[in-house]
């Protein structure tokens, strides 16, 4: 998985040395994040230490995003993102103990915007689809996540981590004049591609609908 990923960000990295050229629209966004699938509600069947069914699901989730948007057309931007989220959630079983789950995901993305109006002036409705680099990690506990001011945790907490290469594809409008700050609103929906085989267990596919407010210089 490793190996897949590092061309792909060296091949981002070039890019945009070689877009730095353009004049790039800088963006910042808060980000809702609403689980679907199996991230939503998914039930295990009873197995060797849990003789019942166990539900578990994650519920909304909040991040956010900054983004380096370089025209290449005048209908067509190339974008680079950075983003991060955490969603919680609950893993419930009859007779036992409920136990507290974490998510927490980092990404490097790059992104083609097609502009319905201008990729220059970043203005208008735009169409979103690339792929992301996600660096994800699964914490587990019987107890809260609150730390003390050391950050330290009161319980025990079990933590998996993986990295896992994902898709995006959406819908976004920039409100606003040819010039100055234009805030924006995105739909965008995020697939799993990679490291979501749950016969090796690995961490089911973390697939959500992510609703972006922000701005864009």
């Amino acid at each position: 998985m490793r190996r897949m990923m590092l061309p792909a960000l060296v091949a981002l990295i070039g890019a945009g040395s070689t877009l730095s050229a353009q004049q790039p629209h800088f963006g910042a966004a808060f980000n809702l994040v609403l689980p679907t699938g199996d991230f939503n509600s998914k039930t295990y069947p009873p197995n060797g230490s849990v003789l019942v069914n166990q539900n578990e699901g994650y519920d909304t989730g909040f991040g956010g995003q900054l983004t380096i948007s370089f025209p290449v057309d005048p209908k067509l931007a190339i974008r680079v993102n950075f983003g991060g989220q955490v969603t919680d959630g609950t893993n419930t079983a009859p007779g036992y103990d409920k136990i507290n789950l974490r998510h927490s995901m980092f990404s490097l993305g790059g992104d083609l915007q097609i502009f319905t109006e201008s990729a220059y002036r970043h203005r208008g409705t735009y169409f979103i689809a690339g792929l992301s680099a996600d660096f994800e990690r699964f914490e587990r506990s019987f107890g809260d996540f609150d730390s003390d001011y050391n950050g330290h945790y009161y319980d025990d907490v079990d933590t998996t981590r993986k990295s896992r290469m994902g898709a995006n594809f959406g819908i976004g409008h920039a409100f606003g004049y040819n010039a100055g700050v234009r805030f924006t609103l995105e739909g965008t929906f995020h697939k799993t591609l990679t490291g979501n085989d749950t016969a090796k267990n690995d961490p089911p596919n973390t697939d959500f609908v992510r609703i972006s407010f922000g701005c864009v210089f």
